[in-house]
């Protein structure tokens, strides 16, 4: 594949991805469903992805940058006019959001937790679409405006219900949930975003409180901070540039976050090299393995063996859960980590298996070992696009492309407030300089 036919591959499937978040919205709220079914809600961290994608979108020219503007305003003003407290009626509470939320009235819906890590999402993608969004027009001025006391009004002290870690919600049934951000995984973005608070921040020593939970672990020769599942090591790379950047932690392995990911992402090749479980299609160039949509709840017994299937989990490498289902969109989320594997896997994938192909871009999942009557090679398919995984397709596509979220969040001084309190040093945060807001930048 020539450059330029990689380049316009790559951008057609990152215009599929941001295309979700144009589509599968209310025109009201601004919410965006869940996943890509009529009936589904919205789910706040959905509207998150939303806010950056339509910078990215801008950005493209896959959509005018003010119809662009536009949908990110009304977004932001929902989200910030929408009541919060206690009330049958509310969207939230100090701060925070609720995870599910009717698409029409953004009320609560399935007695859904208030999410921390969801409401992470949200402030993520709502201040780096206050970044992209810095011309002089009304639109724009209101969504730089609304993103600032979005992210302001988060009352992180309140998530700490007291303890040394932030609680992972809370019911206004029953209170906070018992369990706790501790250890590596997605909450290493929730952490920096609380610490970086200006109103409320988190005392640095949640996040030293947090790091000890850490398992180090050497998986097929490769020694890095464990954890299964494929998006754990991408979800708070969508927004945060960690190359060279390190805090007390990865000083002390030689290493970095970024570095991290790279290696977990060819664990998860070598993973489905050796294929210990003898799953169908699992080779070098077919895995990702991840939470995401799957088959079951089944169980089946296909060539003597017994195998379990499961429906939405997070599945991980190498030591599961486990039950064959592969995530094409796992694959581009690990681009700016591994290209030289992600690109002839993703190839391989599309070439291999074009009932995967979607309105949206790749299906969200398939299982070729779980074979249907109707199935293709690719055995099951998923029916579903889901917002948390075409996010992390359009975001980290653009930051291998051309670094545009990383430009935007390294220029917030959140981000930067936030690494440093959490104890990072080096590489761009080194020579960062916080001022009282963001710098403008020129996108023409």
């Amino acid at each position: 594949m020539t450059d330029r036919l990689r380049g316009a591959w790559l951008d057609d499937l990152e215009r599929s991805a941001s295309a979700y978040f144009w589509h599968e919205v209310d025109e009201v709220t601004g919410l965006v469903r869940d996943k890509s079914s009529a009936t589904s809600p919205a789910s706040i961290a959905a509207s998150g992805f939303a806010l950056t994608s339509y910078a990215i979108a801008a950005e493209r020219g896959y959509f005018p940058r003010a119809a662009a503007a536009q949908r990110a305003r009304r977004a932001l003003q929902f989200l910030c006019e929408a009541p919060q407290g206690d009330g049958e009626d509310a969207i939230g509470a100090h701060g925070f959001f609720y995870h599910f939320l009717d698409m029409r009235s953004g009320r609560r819906v399935w007695d859904c937790e208030l999410s921390t890590i969801d409401s992470s999402i949200l402030f993520a993608g709502a201040l780096a679409a206050a970044a992209y969004f810095d011309r002089d027009t009304v639109d724009e001025r209101d969504i730089r405006s609304r993103a600032d006391a979005l992210y302001r009004r988060a009352d992180w002290q309140w998530a700490l219900d007291d303890g040394p870690m932030v609680s992972l919600g809370w019911h206004p049934e029953k209170g906070f949930l018992k369990y706790r951000w501790s250890g590596y995984s997605e909450a290493l973005l929730l952490y920096v975003l609380g610490l970086g608070s200006p109103t409320h921040p988190l005392p640095a020593s949640t996040y030293d409180a947090w790091c000890k939970g850490y398992l180090w672990k050497q998986v097929y020769g490769y020694e890095f901070v464990y954890a299964g599942p494929l998006f754990i090591h991408q979800l708070s790379h969508c927004w945060i540039d960690f190359r060279n950047v390190r805090d007390v932690f990865m000083r002390g392995r030689g290493i970095d976050y970024f570095e991290n990911s790279r290696r977990a992402t060819f664990v998860q090749r070598e993973y489905a090299t050796r294929n210990p479980r003898a799953f169908a299609a699992y080779g070098p160039d077919c895995w990702g393995i991840t939470a995401s949509d799957g088959p079951g709840p089944a169980t089946r017994t296909i060539d003597g063996r017994v195998r379990r299937f499961w429906e939405y989990r997070a599945r991980g490498v190498p030591y599961g859960p486990d039950d064959g289902t592969l995530s094409p969109w796992a694959l581009l989320a690990s681009l700016p980590f591994a290209p030289e594997i992600v690109m002839s896997a993703t190839k391989a994938v599309a070439e291999n298996y074009p009932d995967l192909a979607r309105k949206y871009g790749f299906a969200a999942s398939f299982n070729p070992t779980f074979r249907t009557d109707a199935s293709s090679a690719g055995g099951w398919i998923s029916p579903f696009h889901f917002a948390i995984n075409q996010g992390p397709v359009a975001l980290m596509m653009e930051n291998f492309r051309s670094d545009l979220v990383w430009r935007l969040m390294r220029a917030c001084p959140y981000i930067e407030t936030g690494l440093k309190r959490a104890g990072f040093k080096g590489g761009w945060l080194d020579s960062a300089a916080t001022e009282d807001s963001p710098p403008t930048h020129d996108h023409e």
